[in-house]
């Protein structure tokens, strides 16, 4: 009950340091490396609590069916010259972006 509870809590902290941002305003993350692209078909919730326990083997799964990884050049230009604005939570040291 106790681990349950934690999650929830985790959970719910996680949900509120979770923002939309511009584009722009990660592009610095996306130059240093540390930008995670996770698919719109996944929760960005359920995806940065995964990566704040280390579940090494879920997250090797997601990245094996290319539904979470780092973001692409192709990615990154896009959403430049359309002004996107992503879905974003920080999960340190990594940057969780999310277009929904």
């Amino acid at each position: 009950m106790m681990m349950e509870q934690d999650n929830s809590l985790i959970q719910a902290k996680v949900n509120l340091e979770t923002s939309r941002i511009a584009w722009q305003e990660l592009q610095r993350f996306f130059a240093s490396g540390v930008l995670i692209f996770v698919s719109s078909d996944l929760d960005l919730v359920q995806v940065a609590l995964e990566m704040s326990k280390d579940n090494k083997a879920l997250l090797a799964d997601w990245m094996q069916a290319e539904k979470v990884g780092k973001v692409r050049d192709e990615q990154a230009k896009e959403w430049y010259e359309n002004n996107t604005q992503l879905w974003a939570v920080v999960v340190k040291p990594w940057v969780l972006v999310q277009n929904k």
